[in-house]
């Protein structure tokens, strides 16, 4: 599990995020990790700040940083 050492660092989440036929249905939260309390924990992504409630992670862990981004190739000149 994710503890305050982990704060700013690149993180995944799975967590529950609803129940379909009985079952769980899980989803992956990506992205920086920017506030953990014994109850909850934040994570930045792309598109939105996630607020995570800890009982509803299966599984968290740090990742490496993202990989820098390649720059578009350009055709050979001739």
């Amino acid at each position: 599990m994710l503890g305050p050492h982990d704060l700013g660092h690149r993180v995944v989440v799975r967590r529950i995020v609803g129940e379909r036929a009985g079952r769980p249905v899980l989803s992956d939260a990506l992205g920086t990790l920017t506030d953990i309390t014994d109850t909850s924990l934040s994570v930045a992504t792309d598109t939105a700040e996630l607020h995570i409630d800890r009982r509803a992670v299966v599984a968290a862990k740090r990742i490496p940083p993202r990989p820098p981004r390649r720059s578009p190739r350009r055709p050979p000149e001739v």
